[in-house]
């Protein structure tokens, strides 16, 4: 499954928990909106995520990748240590000039 890059790496910087790499990928005015809150921008989502997730043991297994000019969705699910699915979610990906500009998550 190919993705484009910077949501290849989106995943993996979570994944391996490599917050430069996250922060390095998002464009310094990216939004995530997401159903229990909306980031406005890049330091506060990278800040939750090395600091305020919930869970850090948890890997992203991705199912599908739709890419679409400037828009990458890809659905799949968050998976724990043992491969329990803890969550099964749909990422919509907005990029420009290799960066993550935006990004719109559901979940189920």
């Amino acid at each position: 499954m190919d993705l484009a890059e910077p949501v290849a790496t989106y995943y993996r910087a979570l994944d391996e928990h490599e917050y430069e790499s996250l922060q390095a990928v998002l464009a310094p005015g990216f939004v995530q909106y997401r159903p229990d809150r909306t980031f406005e921008d890049r330091a506060s989502f990278v800040r939750f995520m090395r600091e305020d997730r919930p869970r850090t043991d948890t890997t992203h297994a991705l199912d599908a990748v739709h890419e679409d000019g400037t828009e990458t969705t890809v659905r799949g699910r968050v998976l724990a240590d043992d491969g329990e699915v803890l969550v099964r979610f749909v990422d919509v990906f907005e990029l420009a000039d290799g960066e993550i500009t935006a990004l719109r998550t559901y979940t189920n």
